[in-house]
């Protein structure tokens, strides 16, 4: 089982930012164009990018498809986008014009059996993203909580068949505090699904205990803040990667 570096690209209103904690009124912007972003990824030697339409995860509704294709279609690496996605017809939208995965999250949380169906129809082009705060999953770009816990979901979505989960703790995003490991592994652990962790990276070696866990379902991270502070280069993540 490997391990998977995803670097990061957030956009809104067309441009490469970071949030902090999902909070949009705390926003620096990293670059005017994502295809560029993304390019300098792909030459750096990035297999993923993760993009994330943050406008389109607080309108509900794809607001930044144009870039999430362009990287698609025009650079030598996979894509997996979330963000704004609420039915079937905007997964196929980016399936069947060259994205890789789709990451579904607020759906599930507020359409679970649709949400079930796309994991049955698209099997492992189907990402589920558990952003929580607190271990309760948040929706509609992290602004709502809901009840639900996050292992809980995970627990009934792997029973559909999910093969992959990307796990948020919001409090650690974008704060550059380290990645919080223990439910992070803990979910892996409970679901037996493949876990690629966010938020929180500050430092290879943050990468490096992480990658410890691969033979326990831990496949990979999301690198956002850390590369755009140059807390490290992507370069030397992809060597912790292929250690």
């Amino acid at each position: 089982m490997s391990f998977t570096i995803y670097p990061a690209i957030d956009m809104r209103n067309g441009k490469c930012v970071r949030l902090e904690q999902g909070d949009f009124d705390k926003e620096t912007v990293y670059g005017e164009d994502p295809f560029e972003v993304a390019k300098e990824f792909a030459e750096a030697g990035a297999s993923w990018i993760h993009m994330v339409d943050l406008d389109g995860a607080k309108e509900g509704s794809k607001q930044n498809a144009g870039h999430v294709l362009r990287v698609a279609n025009e650079l030598d690496c996979r894509v997996q986008i979330g963000g704004g996605i609420r039915s079937e017809e905007d997964v196929r939208f980016y399936l069947d014009q060259g994205v890789d995965r789709v990451i579904i999250g607020s759906l599930a949380v507020r359409n679970p059996k649709l949400t079930k169906s796309l994991i049955r129809k698209f099997k492992e082009k189907i990402v589920i993203g558990l952003d929580a705060r607190d271990g309760y999953v948040s929706t509609e770009g992290w602004l709502e909580s809901s009840e639900v816990k996050a292992v809980d979901l995970g627990l009934a979505l792997a029973e559909e068949g999910a093969q992959t989960f990307i796990y948020t703790d919001i409090a650690k995003d974008g704060m550059l505090s380290g990645p919080n490991v223990q439910e992070i592994v803990h979910l892996a652990k409970e679901t037996g699904v493949d876990v690629i962790a966010s938020g929180g990276i500050q430092g290879l070696a943050d990468l490096q205990v992480l990658k410890q866990y691969q033979s326990q379902h831990v496949i990979g991270s999301i690198v956002g803040k850390a590369l755009y502070s140059n807390r490290f280069s992507l370069s030397e993540a992809l060597e912790v990667e292929e250690s």
